[in-house]
This record gives structure tokens, sequence and C-alpha cells, in this order.
């Protein structure tokens, strides 16, 4: 045996016939595939930004500052500014911005234990400091937080449990709908959310909805207009990261589709990438689409809209409850929104007595034009009430008894409220209700 002979060994990791390490015999020169001598004839070296131990040069620029790419800006509001309010009322981020104390909330309002408070309120912030917490309890009062935030919300549903209470109404959207839903269903407390639209937040038998669920929206969506022949070529820009929004526009292409209408495009936009939206309109537009159905919030609707008119696209505009409060949204030119129309279970300008007598009180109160969110939230405390009188419930009773007894009551009331007329529940926990629509016009939500 010699080298010219030689194989490599059975199983042998070599694939190639490059001879490495043989000197000039190789063919392949001196060094024979190995390089150089020392440091860079070992593999992994050097290492980037090594300059032979001399400082290297990230060392030697000058650092001028730091900023945090996931930072967030947070208004502190002294616990003394919330005397400006009237005994027992009910604090929230919006009121604060209503009476001037809050310009811009940022990222979130925080409450602090600055100063004193003599006043007995219900303070609904993002955050609370121990100790400003603290004196508002200890004046009676309550320091509820939500935040949209699952984890949040139910320390405090564990909160409002430990002060007794008996029946829930909440919560307002859909993630921490379902986080509560789960404790309620283990305490076997009652629940009826105004607002959390998905289904997922009713797959416990004691949780209802006085809102549509996201596949009724997007059904009652293409029926509508196409009943009403509001556009033949139809657009959708929509929110993919969103449950709420993808699961109505999944359920809107699809009856879109047994309607007759034609969807032309379906534009996706993410919860990182929903302040541009050019792209998606100038598909929209070249697709020949006469009107955009908008299955997302009001913030984005917003910014879709003033790119639009800044491209000089002007197609119709349709969109769901999420919208329902567009006017409100800050530096927003509402010119803009004239003739948007949304799929709403509530028109603040309804001429029957109920909504007038509402929007009244609301506004003498508030200061405000009610939205859809208000009055889902109001009918929902009077389907508690009828499910209680159904069930013949008293105050005695344990959390989990009214929970059984207003749970089997629910498919046997119908209930006339400010969202509809003879509101019917399933036992799966969705409401049957007839929807509306609304158009904007003169800044204003009217009836269709």
């Amino acid at each position: 045996m010699d080298l010219s002979n030689l194989q490599a060994a059975a199983g042998s990791a070599h694939s190639d016939n490059f001879r490495r390490g043989r000197g000039h015999g190789s063919g392949n020169g001196k060094t024979a595939g190995k390089g150089h001598k020392g440091q860079k004839a070992r593999s992994g070296a050097p290492r980037p930004g090594f300059e032979g131990g001399q400082m290297p040069l990230y060392r030697r620029l000058p650092k001028r500052g730091f900023k945090c790419r996931n930072s967030k800006t947070i208004i502190g509001i002294n616990l003394s500014a919330l005397e400006a309010f009237e005994n027992d009322s009910v604090v929230s981020v919006e009121t604060l911005i209503e009476a001037g104390i809050v310009k811009n909330p940022r990222d979130g309002v925080k409450i602090l234990g600055n100063g004193e408070l003599t006043k007995k309120l219900t303070v609904q912030a993002n955050a609370f400091s121990a100790a400003a917490k603290e004196k508002i309890e200890a004046l009676g009062g309550k320091a509820e937080d939500d935040q949209n935030d699952a984890e949040k919300s139910v320390n405090a549903y564990n909160s409002l449990k430990d002060w007794g209470m008996q029946i829930l109404m909440g919560t307002v959207t859909t993630t921490p709908c379902v986080a509560v839903a789960d404790k309620t269903a283990e305490d076997g407390m009652f629940e009826i959310t105004p607002s959390a639209s998905s289904t997922d937040v009713i797959t416990n038998d004691n949780v209802f909805q006085a809102c549509f669920t996201d596949p009724n929206q997007g059904t009652a969506s293409a029926q509508y207009i196409a009943d009403n022949n509001l556009g033949t070529k139809v657009a959708v820009i929509y929110d993919s990261s969103s449950v709420y929004s993808s699961g109505i526009e999944a359920t809107f292409v699809e009856e879109a589709q047994n309607k007759g209408l034609e969807v032309v495009a379906e534009e996706a936009f993410t919860a990182d990438s929903k302040t541009d939206f050019s792209t998606q309109l100038q598909k929209a537009q070249s697709a020949g689409a006469d009107l955009v159905f908008l299955p997302i919030y009001y913030t984005e609707a917003s910014i879709i809209l003033t790119q639009a008119n800044g491209m000089g696209y002007e197609p119709a505009f349709f969109g769901v409850d999420g919208m329902d409060g567009i006017l409100g949204v800050e530096n927003f030119d509402t010119s803009l929104a004239e003739g948007v129309m949304l799929l709403t279970p509530f028109a603040a300008d309804a001429d029957d007595e109920k909504t007038k007598a509402f929007v009244s009180t609301y506004k003498e109160k508030y200061g405000d034009v009610p939205n859809q969110f208000a009055a889902d939230a109001y009918d929902a405390i009077y389907v508690i009430k009828a499910a209680i009188e159904q069930a013949g419930a008293t105050p005695d009773m344990s959390a989990s008894d009214l929970g059984t007894a207003l749970t089997g009551a629910m498919t046997s009331i119908s209930v006339d409220g400010l969202t509809g007329e003879g509101m019917t529940w399933q036992a799966t926990g969705e409401v049957s209700k007839a929807p509306k629509a609304v158009v904007i016009k003169d800044g204003a939500y009217a009836a269709m």
C-alpha cells in the first residue's frame, strides 16, 4: 500500500476527492487547501471585528444615547386630578380626555398616587400605581383595568368576584373575553359580553353575546350590499392577523359569491403593517372595484380613506361594527367619511322613542353621541334583567346557582332593545336580531 492506492474508510463523510495537506505532491500547491499557517489555518478564525489585538472599530466609535424599539409612552395622571369629577362618577380614559386632563393618551394612561382624593369614583385606566389603587379603594371606589390583556382581565375579574360579583357583563373585546370566559365557566357564573364578537368567546355554556358573531357580520354585509345594489365589483381589505377581521372576511367572500357579487381583490395587512395601504388600494383600483369592504376597526379605516383620497380613488366604502367610531378619530378629516356605509345594530339618529331617550340621556351625561358599543352594553344590562325575571332569581342565590338559572332562562326570553327588536338567544350563546345599516351624512350617522 502506498499513497497511490489510499482510499477513504467505509462510512467516511468526505464526499469530494480534494486531497488536503499533501504538499506539492497533491497538485494543489504547497499549502494544499490549508491556507496559511497559524491562526488563519484554523476554522472559525479570525472572528468578525477582530483586529489583531488592537482596540476594534466598534469599540472606538462613540455612542450617543439609546432608543428601545419596543418602548411605550405611558401618560401619568396624579390622583388629585380626579377631584374634578363628581362623587360616584365613572372615570375612564375617554372622560379624562373630555375633561381636558389628558390630551393624547399615547400608549396608555396610568393613575399615580400623588395628591389626595376625597370622592368615591370608579376609575378605568390602563394601569394604577399601588398607592393610587389603595387610595381609590379606601374611599369605597374601584380601580378597574382591562387593557385588552388576557392576564390583566382575569386579575380584574378575580377582584370583582372578591367584591361580591354574582353576574358578569363583559368583557368588551375578544382576547380578554376568551380568558375570562374560562374563569366564569369554572365558577359557574353567568356572563354576557356586549361586543366580543368572536365565536371563541361562547364555547362555554354560561356565556352569551349581545352582539353579532363575526361570521354573521360577514354574511349579513354581503346580503345587504347585494340586495340594495350598492356595488357589483367588490374589493376587500382586511387584517389577516386579527381573528375578528379575517373571520368576517371569510364569510363575506363566501356569501358574496352566492349573491352574485364579483370579489375582484382580497388584500390583507397585519398588525405590523397598518400605516400604509397604498398597495392594497392600487390593486383594488386596478381591478375596477366600485365598492371596498372594510371588516376592520375605525383607526385603520381612517387611514385607508385618507390615502384613497390622496390617490384620487373614490369607490363606495362599506364597513362593519368595528368602524363605528371613525368620526371621533383624532386628526382625521371627517369630510372624507361622507357616504361611508357600515352595518351596525344601532343608529343614534333613529326616531323611535327608546333610542331618542337613550341618546338624549347619554349626551347629557357624557357630552357625546353614543355609538353601538354603548348601545350594546346598555342592552346587555336589560338582557340580564329579563333573564333574572324569567328565572325567578333572587339576590340570596349563589353565583353558581344564578349562573345555572340564568343560562336556562336565556333561550326563553325575547328582548326589545336599542340594537334589535325581539332579540332571542340560542343555547350556543348567539343572538338573533336584524342588522341595520347607517351612512355617514353631514358628519353624523344616518339610518339607511
